[in-house]
């Protein structure tokens, strides 16, 4: 078992996406990341593209990576087992699967890490491992494939940290995790937590994460590999409308057809559920706001509820998430897989599409949605902290106020539970060691807020608001 914890302190990243180099050669990177101000850089490299033929090792996405990246950020890979001659899925794309030569993965891992020697901080070994399509086999094939994953990993690298494959929220397999937590503990390093779903479960999901180690008399270090919300699936109100859409999304998920095998050679293929999707646009005008908000083209003012929760969302994740005491948190996603890409006909671009805090403009990834801003924001204020901790409020249980101790002084968050982003603001006195206080709200507009006695009147209301001396 590696010996080796999470590098110090609070650190914020950012998921390219699900490729890197995959499509094309890889659009740079490094200076939207730094942008954003995040310290963690997470790519997924398949190996498909890193040995396209037995014993052709094609390197250029790792180099490029590399030297974007060559100064304090830490850099994360998964590495996808994904193959066309060497796995048991016929694919350079999805789902990844077991290795036909256990001996043969090991190696491409030992001379991939090798190369990478003490410039990558994280291995991942393939990713939710819980779903069909990221992992089209059992749980017991994805613990012998990781334990041959960690042992290359320690042998070329023993600073470098073992990922295992990231929690979703539910997944087809249900087990995979309590599986994994058994029977690897000694083939990772690092538990990673994919932080979807309704917010305020992130505290639940995070306990439950640990309490499935401790069961096993173990504990190691917790970070959330991604997040980002609103999901579609956190509005109940819309899955009686999704129903086609739905079923075909279950088909893919549970890895029930042949057609959802992924050929970066077929890129411009209909999906199965294109027929689907394209009926859901047709009657786009009589669906719900909250499902029309995360369509292509939308109503401009749908788009901007969609875009004030989502910034709201980027705020109380990261808030809640750092409170249980994790100390990595990587938002999903940095931008599209490549420029132009439209496949709004696909039940992921509706899914997951619009988490993209940035876009391709100007030959490069430059536009920013207020997503990004909203991050730039956090890891702004919240770079040099040291603790998050939530202040307990008994008579008023709705009211989430968060004390952080930086360096530079006090930070206080606070918002009000409240499912109306419009309903009135409560007064609330808190606890003040500064003679001043300033504020911005979760879009960076500035809060008006008094200093009297020692206390900081502050308006509550849904949308986070972020205090400074």
């Amino acid at each position: 078992m590696n010996n080796v914890d999470i590098p110090a302190g609070i650190r914020f990243g950012v998921v390219r996406g699900i490729s890197y180099g995959l499509f094309g050669p890889p659009d740079p990177i490094a200076e939207p990341i730094r942008e954003l101000g995040a310290g963690v850089i997470r790519c997924y490299l398949y190996w498909s593209q890193l040995e396209p033929e037995p014993g052709h090792y094609v390197w250029d996405a790792l180099d490029t990576l590399l030297a974007e990246f060559p100064g304090n950020e830490e850099i994360w890979i998964t590495v996808s087992s994904a193959s066309r001659w060497a796995t048991r899925r016929s694919t350079d794309f999805l789902p990844p699967s077991p290795a036909l030569d256990p001996e043969a993965f090991g190696e491409l891992v030992r001379r991939l890490v090798a190369r990478a020697r003490g410039r990558v901080t994280y291995w991942q070994c393939d990713n939710e491992p819980s779903i069909p399509i990221l992992w089209a086999g059992t749980a017991a094939e994805y613990a012998g494939q990781l334990k041959v994953f960690a042992a290359a990993v320690r042998e070329s690298d023993p600073s470098a940290l073992v990922v295992m494959g990231g929690q979703p929220p539910g997944g087809p397999r249900e087990g995979t995790f309590e599986y994994l937590t058994e029977h690897s503990r000694d083939d990772f390093d690092v538990f990673d937590i994919h932080l979807y779903g309704d917010p305020y479960e992130i505290p639940a999901r995070v306990a439950a994460a640990r309490a499935l180690m401790a069961a096993h008399g173990y504990q190691k270090p917790v970070v959330a590999g991604e997040y980002n919300g609103p999901l579609v699936m956190q509005f109940p109100e819309v899955f009686t409308v999704l129903g086609p859409q739905m079923a075909e999304f279950g088909t893919m998920m549970n890895g029930q057809d042949e057609a959802w095998v992924a050929d970066t050679r077929d890129a411009d293929k209909p999906t199965p559920e294109h027929d689907a999707m394209v009926a859901l646009y047709d009657r786009m005008p009589t669906l719900p706001p909250q499902l029309q908000m995360f369509l292509a083209d939308c109503p401009e003012e749908y788009e901007q509820l969609r875009h004030r929760q989502n910034c709201r969302e980027i705020v109380m994740r990261n808030v809640l998430t750092l409170a249980t005491g994790v100390r990595r948190t990587l938002c999903w996603n940095l931008a599209p897989e490549t420029s132009g890409m439209d496949d709004r006909y696909a039940i992921m671009h509706l899914l997951f599409d619009k988490f993209k805090l940035m876009d391709y403009a100007n030959g490069g990834i430059s536009h920013r949605y207020p997503a990004a801003d909203t991050l730039a924001l956090i890891t702004g204020l919240l770079h040099d902290a040291h603790e998050v901790v939530r202040r307990e409020l008994p008579d008023q249980p709705d009211l989430y106020v968060f004390d952080i101790t930086r360096d530079r002084g006090p930070l206080v968050v606070a918002w009000a539970r409240n499912a109306d982003e419009y309903a009135p603001a409560v007064d609330y006195h808190h606890p003040w060691p500064a003679p001043a206080a300033q504020a911005v709200d979760a879009y960076g507009k500035p809060v008006t807020v008094t200093v009297r006695d020692g206390r900081v009147h502050i308006p509550i209301s849904p949308t986070p608001i972020l205090l400074t001396a």
